[in-house]
C-alpha cells in the first residue's frame, strides 16, 4: 500500500459525518493548512501567527501590516464556514465558492481594486491574468464557465474524486473569476470538495510551491493533469505522514 493510499485508509476509518466530528480530525491541520495556503502569495504569514489568531482570536507582539493580520483572520472564518457547510451537507455550488471568497477576502481589496468596482464575494469585473501564461477568462464569461464547471463535478465516482478535484482547481485557477484570492479559495474548496466524497483534505505545503506553480502551468499549456494528480498524491501522503506514522506504531 502506497503512502497515498495509507492516507485514504486512515481519514475514511474516521467515518466522519458531523461537522464536530470533522473538526477534531482536523485538529492542528485547520491551522497548518491556513498557514500554508496564505503563506504561498503572502510572505509574511508565520505559522505562530495564524495558531495564535485560530486558537486566541488574536497575536502578541505583532509588527506586521494589517492586511497580513485580516488574511489570517479571514483564514479561520473560511475555516468556519467549511465546518458549517460540512454539518450541513452543502454541495460545493458557485454560491458557497463566492462564500468562501467573500470570508477569504473580507477587508483585504486594495485601494485600486475597490474603485474599480471590485468587491469580495463577487465576480472579477475588470482583467486580471495570472501565470507566466497570462492566463483568465474575460469577466463577461466568468459566470457561464464557473456554472459550467460546477456541473460537470456533480456525477463523480468515487474512484474519480482526486482526478475531478485537481481539475476543478486548475480550471478555477485557469479561469481566474475573482479579483484576489483566486489561489486561497481555490485550495480551500478543493478540500470541502474532497471531504464531501471521504477524500482527506490536502494541505499544498508552501515550501513545494515552485512544483504546484509548474503542475498548474502544464493544464494551462497542454490541458494535461496527470503532473497535478501526482503532486496532489504526494502532498495528500505529506499532509497525513506523521498521523500514519502513529497509527503504524499503534
Amino acid at each position: 500500500m502506497t503512502s497515498y493510499e495509507k492516507a485514504i485508509a486512515l481519514w475514511q476509518s474516521k467515518r466522519i459525518t458531523t461537522a464536530a466530528e470533522l473538526a477534531e480530525a482536523l485538529n492542528g491541520h485547520s491551522i497548518a493548512f491556513a498557514y500554508h495556503s496564505g503563506k504561498i502569495e503572502n510572505e509574511q504569514i508565520t505559522y505562530n501567527d495564524t495558531r495564535e489568531i485560530f486558537e486566541h482570536d488574536g497575536v502578541t507582539s505583532y509588527t506586521g501590516d494589517l492586511r497580513t493580520l485580516f488574511e489570517i483572520r479571514n483564514a479561520k472564518d473560511a475555516n468556519e464556514l467549511f465546518l458549517d457547510a460540512f454539518g450541513e451537507r452543502r454541495p460545493l455550488t458557485v454560491e458557497l465558492l463566492k462564500e468562501f471568497q467573500k470570508r477569504l477576502t473580507q477587508n483585504t481589496y486594495d485601494t485600486r481594486r475597490w474603485q474599480l468596482g471590485e468587491r469580495p464575494g463577487e465576480w472579477k469585473r475588470h482583467d486580471y491574468v495570472t501565470g507566466r501564461n497570462e492566463i483568465g477568462a474575460a469577466p463577461e464569461d466568468v459566470e457561464e464557465e464557473i456554472v459550467e464547471l460546477m456541473a460537470e463535478l456533480r456525477e463523480v465516482a468515487a474512484e474519480e474524486v482526486l482526478t475531478a478535484a485537481a481539475y476543478f482547481h486548475a480550471k478555477l485557477e485557469n479561469i481566474h473569476p475573482f479579483a484576489d484570492g483566486n489561489g486561497r479559495v481555490g485550495r480551500l474548496a478543493m478540500n470541502y470538495f474532497l471531504v464531501l466524497r471521504g477524500h482527506p483534505p490536502i494541505i499544498i505545503h508552501e515550501e513545494d510551491r515552485k512544483a504546484y506553480y509548474t503542475a498548474l502551468e502544464v493544464w494551462d499549456t497542454d490541458q494535461r493533469l496527470d503532473p497535478l494528480i501526482d503532486f496532489l498524491k504526494a502532498q495528500t501522503a505529506k499532509t497525513w505522514a506523521k498521523q500514519i506514522e502513529r497509527a503504524g506504531e499503534g
